[in-house]
């Protein structure tokens, strides 16, 4: 049994002819009086300008980020990349990097007591999966295996600035490297866009017309002709 978030709403118009519509049970009452409008905002200023760049939520390059003065990020499905800028000439040796499955620390080890990174991880990691390495002798770069495949996260470490997540581009993914339910939505997406694109109902459009033929086959003694739907 399919429970769908609409109800079939078939009502006599003011032109004497039916109006038919699709209404959630909570629209199914008066809507409220729309407010009055807003006073027009002022035009922002440079200093108003500046701080919105600054808190732009919006995901970089990697669907990741920056921590100002700390470190990068990068993101997939699977992964979360970290390059951290050190020193030239920087070794391994040099370094006390610690990977928790819920904490990331990293420091130089000269700097006792001194932290790059020293907090909570947004989301838990795989230690056993998540590495680290130094490139060229000049940045850190940690490799985080998520344990939870399937979402994005929206910063690496809590405290530290977030991207919102739905603005992320996903990345390119065969259908075959999903779960069944997450194919399943996949897969209807990729009709829906395709029946947009030739002009032709959507599944869930469908489903409302379907609805409508089987009310009208319900009711063959309403005449229908001139019916007005709301889809």
């Amino acid at each position: 049994l399919r429970i769908l978030p609409w109800q079939l709403f078939v009502e006599m118009g003011k032109d004497g002819e039916f109006d038919i519509d699709f209404k959630s049970p909570a629209a199914a009452s008066p809507p409220a009086p729309a407010p009055a409008p807003a006073p027009a905002a002022a035009e922002p200023t440079k200093t108003e300008e500046k701080k919105k760049e600054e808190d732009d939520d919006t995901p970089g390059l990697g669907n990741g980020g920056t921590e100002p003065g700390k470190y990068v990020w990068t993101q997939t499905l699977a992964e979360v990349s970290v390059t951290v800028p050190l020193p030239d000439n920087t070794r391994g040796k040099d370094l006390s990097v610690t990977i928790a499955r819920t904490s990331l620390k990293v420091g130089m080890k000269k700097d006792k007591g001194e932290w790059i990174i020293n907090a909570p991880l947004t989301k838990p990691a795989i230690v056993d999966d998540s590495f680290w390495t130094v490139e060229d002798g000049n940045r850190l770069v940690i490799n985080l295996q998520k344990s939870n495949q399937m979402e994005w996260w929206d910063s690496v470490c809590e405290g530290h600035k977030k991207i919102n997540v739905k603005k992320i581009s996903p990345e390119n993914s065969s259908l075959g490297d999903l779960d069944g339910e997450t194919r399943k939505t996949v897969e209807k997406m990729m009709f829906d866009q395709r029946q947009k694109a030739m002009g032709l109902p959507t599944s869930d459009e469908q489903t409302k017309l379907d609805a409508i033929e089987g009310f009208k086959k319900a009711h063959p003694e309403m005449d229908f002709s001139n019916a007005k739907m709301n889809m």
